[in-house]
């Protein structure tokens, strides 16, 4: 396994975790640390436990065993108020009530802060006012999530989120279906939101060029284990993409970003044209 060497302290940590779907074990005693204030991508194959893990350490789903902890405390013990001001979760494909605009749906991510003695404030409403200005769909505040593209819902989605005002956002495949010009602005956007607004993010991603593009901190999984971690120069080499993808590739250096770059070897199966 790769050696971490990412200096920043962990946002997230887990410890000896294990996650199962009924008697099927996904996640088996994996340990593992998510730095602040940094983006990480998880990486792996389909299947190999990257969306059990964001759940797991989201508390979506109950641990057989081990921990979770979220600044040196225990999540479980978090109330779940409390946890949702502090950790959002972007699920894969979330669902908008049908009809509903732009402006209410961002909304939606202010109901953590609510409570029987304080309602709707000023402060909700700036919030709710940044995230759109942040994510560059204001002007689409008072349109049906229906009527949108594809980049625009993500984004959309993304400004409930960063209105939810946590420290820390888990996002599963946000660029899942998306074109690649959008995958871009989409990526763009969280890595704005990671270096101007101090937002530590998690993401699961399949495209191993962007996750190393985007990345300061890499995390790849093959069979619900951690394979290597540490940052993308460290995890991606041919002998790791091989183990992990059963991909015979080359890596070479990005000339655009300088990150690793990987360009899967063709199969000689057809004669060369000329």
């Amino acid at each position: 396994m790769t050696v971490n060497t990412t200096t920043a302290a962990p946002r997230i940590a887990a410890q000896e975790l294990s996650l199962r779907y009924g008697d099927t074990p996904i996640v088996d005693h994996l340990s593992v640390h998510l730095p602040a204030q940094r983006i990480t991508t998880i990486v792996g194959a389909n299947g190999c436990g990257k969306s059990t893990l964001l759940r797991g350490v989201a508390r979506l789903l109950k641990p057989s065993s081990g921990t979770v902890t979220l600044d040196g405390t225990d999540i479980a013990t978090v109330p779940a108020a409390e946890l949702a001001t502090r950790l959002g979760m972007l699920p894969q494909q979330p669902l908008a009530p049908e009809g509903i605009t732009v402006a209410d749906l961002v909304g939606r991510g202010r109901h953590p802060h609510q409570r029987w003695f304080r309602q709707w404030s000023e402060e909700d409403e700036a919030a709710v006012a940044s995230a759109l200005e942040a994510t560059g769909v204001q002007d689409l505040a008072h349109r049906s999530v229906d009527e949108l593209s594809g980049g625009q819902r993500q984004r959309v989605w993304i400004a409930l989120a960063l209105a939810q005002g946590t420290e820390t956002m888990l996002l599963d495949e946000p660029t899942t279906f998306l074109d690649l010009a959008h995958q871009v602005e989409v990526l763009d956007l969280l890595r704005e939101l990671n270096q101007e607004r101090g937002r530590t993010i998690v993401l699961v991603l399949h495209d191993l060029n962007l996750a190393c593009r985007y990345a300061d901190h890499l995390i790849a999984m093959r069979s619900g284990q951690i394979v290597a971690a540490g940052t993308p120069e460290e995890v991606i080499t041919p002998q790791a993409v091989s183990e992990v993808f059963g991909l015979d590739c080359e890596v070479i250096e990005d000339p655009l970003s300088g990150t690793p770059l990987v360009l899967p070897r063709p199969k000689d199966t057809h004669p060369h044209r000329g």
